[in-house]
């Protein structure tokens, strides 16, 4: 008999070798009283479907979709009886699950694989949509295999889905997992829920030229997440996606056969180039504004390790090249002094309050800056955590422009006083386009979470425990203040390299590696380990001191 510790409740039972996840939940579940359906588990901080199998003493905790590996174990799902359905109503049909946008899945749906497109039509979707719901309430059941590599390949060349072929040729996996749904098959790169009756919160409409799906609410998951509209991230997507195209990427297989030919430093100087020349685009308009006098300030924003820094020093190069004076500061400099920070519920400080900047100040002086006196700025010192006044003077001349960079820029609060035609808004993300296949989408923050990694640990400021631990208040923060007001920006600015993952898997092995398996985050190590082992290592040594990544995995030219 094996010894099972719940570690929901802390009470360890007994059940016989073999017993699944699933038997397991349902004998503690009277005590659990779990207020939501359980989705999935970790067994030993390491995420599993219920369906999984325990054969030794195992510390198992059940989650539902408000965490995330259950929200994942829901979505992948969802995705999963979506693409049934459209292989049932239109068998030679593509579906690619692209990205996250509106608090929902934009999905793009081409009734032909030879990818003529055809526009979908209000009663397809209905179709589709239906055609879902016959499968939820079928309860059809997930079924995972495994196999050798050589035999999944086999068995998804024959369906002609060459996005995993070349995902998993590449891979370097000896064995690899897939799923089946009824006759359908797919893979995935995580557990899914036992069968489709799970899933019963859900919505399928048309969205742009695709499909938006929605999904349960992180927070709470017996309801729909609550759509936003986003037309601008949407744009900054499909223009991505265009480069995508042109340069033949799409999904991590293309990347990886493509440094297998030798063409990772192609890779990188397109990218770079392209960043540059959008960078040069954003300056020369700037300037012009600048010139005919209706424009003041810029104010640039943007989440956790997107960026921004590295953005705001280029974007001042590319404005001394364009015969401006750019004067710089950060929100940071206005920071409350540490006793004065606003506090989170356990008691530890909020440094994302917008509390924390003593905006009104801030606001002062810019109004002053702006009638041609003479300012002094503070500097924030992080070690004794006060404001100081060390003489940075600053004043504004008829070619100069004012640059302001922090997670608040963007904050209505800060500038109200301020007329927004004398505003040039910038929103600055790591919007990651390329897939790892059609159906098996990057999220968006994993981007940022692996170089918050990787440029802590370089500093010596976190380790990858620490940093982990640490992220769900992060993204909670930028929830609440940060998205809110992307929309509100004047350009949008996309920071992700489709190399990045290549570059990033050659620093961050060895740092995720070093997370105990017996605490907590290593699920979410494991999981980021796991995931960038489907790219093939690139040395760094060919990204330019001037790149954003070097912001990350270090050797900038640039003095932060």
């Amino acid at each position: 008999m094996l010894q099972i510790r719940c570690k929901n409740n802390n009470i360890t039972k007994s059940f016989a070798e073999g017993t699944s996840l699933l038997d397991v939940y349902q004998a503690f579940a009277d005590e659990l009283k779990m207020p939501y359906p359980v989705v999935s588990a970790k067994v030993n901080n390491t995420a599993q479907g219920l369906k999984f199998r325990l054969y030794q003493n195992r510390d198992v905790e059940f989650l539902d979709a408000r965490e995330g590996s259950g929200h994942r174990a829901y979505v992948r799902s969802l995705c999963f009886v979506l693409y049934k359905a459209t292989q049932d109503l239109f068998p030679n049909s593509k579906l690619f699950i692209e990205h996250t946008i509106s608090r929902g899945f934009y999905c793009n749906f081409k009734k032909r694989r030879d990818g003529e497109r055809s526009l979908l039509t209000e009663d397809d979707i209905a179709n589709i949509r239906q055609r879902m719901q016959e499968i939820i309430s079928l309860d059809m059941p997930f079924r995972r295999s495994e196999a050798t590599t050589e035999e999944a390949v086999r068995v998804f060349a024959e369906r002609g889905f060459t996005d995993k072929v070349k995902l998993l040729e590449t891979s370097g996996q000896i064995y690899s997992d897939y799923y089946m749904l009824g006759d359908t098959v797919d893979y995935y790169y995580g557990p899914l829920v036992p069968s489709a009756g799970y899933l019963t919160v859900w919505g399928l409409e048309a969205y742009h030229d695709g499909m938006l799906l929605r999904v349960p609410d992180w927070n709470n998951p017996t309801v729909l997440a609550e759509k936003v509209d986003m037309p601008k991230t949407y744009e900054m997507f499909a223009e991505k996606t265009r480069w995508d195209i042109i340069m033949r990427l799409s999904n991590a297989g293309d990347v990886n056969k493509a440094i297998l030919k030798g063409h990772a430093s192609q890779l990188i100087q397109v990218s770079e180039a392209l960043q540059e020349k959008k960078i040069v685009q954003i300056a020369e308009e700037i300037g012009r504004r600048v010139n005919s006098g209706a424009l003041k300030v810029v104010l640039i924003t943007g989440p956790s390790s997107s960026g921004k820094t590295t953005f705001c020093k280029r974007l001042s190069i590319q404005l001394l090249a364009c015969g401006l004076r750019p004067l710089s500061f950060s929100t940071d400099d206005y920071f409350v002094n540490r006793v004065d920070t606003p506090r989170l519920t356990n008691g530890d400080y909020d440094f994302d309050n917008i509390e924390t900047v003593e905006y009104a100040l801030m606001e002062e002086h810019l109004l002053r800056l702006m009638k041609g006196e003479r300012v002094e700025i503070p500097e924030y010192n992080f070690v004794t955590g006060q404001r100081e006044w060390n003489g940075k003077r600053l004043k504004l001349s008829s070619d100069s422009v004012l640059i302001i960079e922090g997670i608040h820029a963007l904050n209505p609060l800060l500038t109200k006083k301020i007329d927004d035609s004398l505003k040039y808004k910038i929103y600055v993300s790591a919007l990651t386009s390329i897939s790892l296949d059609d159906h098996n989408w990057i999220p968006v923050r994993d981007n940022r979470l692996l170089r918050r990694i990787i440029r802590d640990y370089n500093k010596g400021a976190y380790t990858a425990q620490q940093t982990i631990s640490q992220w769900k208040n992060v993204c909670e923060a930028e929830d609440k203040w940060i998205f809110p007001f992307q929309e509100t920006a004047d350009v949008m600015f996309n920071s992700a390299l489709n190399i990045e993952f290549a570059v990033l898997r050659t620093h961050a092995e060895l740092i995720l590696a070093s997370v105990p398996r017996n605490c907590p985050e290593y699920a979410e190590a494991h999981r980021l380990l796991k995931f960038i082992h489907y790219f093939i290592p690139v040395s760094d040594k060919e990204i330019p001191p001037t790149s954003i990544m070097r912001e990350f995995v270090g050797g900038s030219s640039f003095k932060y």
